[in-house]
């Protein structure tokens, strides 16, 4: 389940709450003044990046090798 961030509307705390994509008022509650009242933060979405397979820097031969400087070897 997706994490929203919430801001009460009566106290200012700052909160995350786990619920599905529907937005059910009743279910979001501050955990400081128990509050119904909020405001849904827009936040950075969580994003998480595995390895391509693709060469790095630091695993490319070093420029001396003319066979792959300037972008000339499949390694760019």
């Amino acid at each position: 389940m997706p994490t929203y961030d919430y801001q009460c509307a009566g106290c200012g705390a700052t909160y995350d709450i786990f619920h599905k994509v529907r937005e059910v008022k009743e279910d979001v509650i501050c955990p400081q003044c128990s509050s119904k009242e909020h405001v849904r933060l827009i936040s950075a979405p969580s994003v998480s990046v595995k390895a391509s397979g693709r060469s790095t820097p630091e695993s490319m031969p070093p420029c001396g090798d003319a066979s792959c400087c300037g972008g000339s070897c499949s390694m760019n």
